[in-house]
């Protein structure tokens, strides 16, 4: 269950594009059920909201993850991630990864200097380790934030055959990725069915690129680009995260009754 957030959340971001973020509305919620095998394991919720940070116009992203149910008697989750963007580069300015997992915790914060390229973390559950200055790269992204960019990519960006490399930040590490597009699928909801990019994400081992942990991604085939369903196949069974409600998106969604 450490898994049930870091990949549903990872996965979300794998597709970073310097654009700007109009297609995303304010307001915008995003909820997932999550399971585990035929077990329904936890939720999670992404949220959108306009706000001002440090003088600039940027969007305020929230992620919640946490358990329930019989897993949550047995392994509590209670996950947040924060993200601010700025609205006009699409690049993340504060990150946020405060997370509590069975025995587990971390809450860690980044701060993104783009014009230097370099970002400074700092441990807030031991404020003794105080920050460090990490050199970056151009354009890297947080988790929350490059799933965001995703949404603001259109067809001819994310056709089948599409592959993109990226920088992401996780945590306290950045990580080379490469995501490939490999088809379309018509996937089923609670809605009814909807047409899908499957997307298959790989992370840089020594000089090739590996699929990270058997994930499979279906992204809604529209303007929305919101994903659909998340499989990630285990060592021993798999999670599965699925589309349970959303709110205030920008275009219409084409489900399929």
């Amino acid at each position: 269950m450490k898994k049930l957030f870091s990949v549903f959340a990872a996965l979300m971001y794998l597709y970073i594009f310097p654009q700007k973020l109009d297609n995303i509305n304010s307001g915008e919620m995003l909820s997932y059920r999550i399971h585990y095998g035929l077990l329904t394991a936890g939720t999670a919720t992404l949220s959108t909201q306009k706000t001002t940070f440090r003088g600039q116009p940027h969007m305020y992203v929230k992620g919640v993850g946490r358990t329930t149910g019989a897993v949550r008697a047995v392994f509590k989750v209670e996950d947040l991630y924060e993200s601010y963007i700025n609205y006009n580069t699409g690049l993340p300015s504060f990150y946020v990864r405060n997370v509590k997992e069975g025995g587990y915790s971390q809450h860690l914060q980044t701060v993104f200097n783009h014009a230097n390229q370099t970002l400074v973390l700092t441990d807030k559950k031991t404020p003794a380790n105080g920050s460090k200055t990490i050199k970056s790269v151009s354009g890297v992204q947080d988790m929350l934030s490059a799933f965001y960019h995703l949404r603001t990519l259109d067809a001819s960006e994310l056709r089948v055959g599409t592959v993109k490399n990226m920088n992401i930040w996780i945590d306290d590490e950045m990580f080379p990725f490469q995501i490939r597009v490999t088809g379309t699928e018509y996937v089923n909801t609670k809605y009814g069915r909807i047409n899908c990019l499957k997307i298959i994400p790989l992370v840089k081992s020594g000089r090739v690129f590996k699929a990270k942990e058997g994930v499979t991604l279906w992204v809604s085939n529209d303007a929305n680009h919101i994903p659909i369903s998340i499989k990630a196949e285990l060592a021993v069974g798999s999670l599965k995260a699925d589309l349970d409600g959303y709110r205030n998106v920008k275009y219409p969604m084409k489900f399929i009754k």
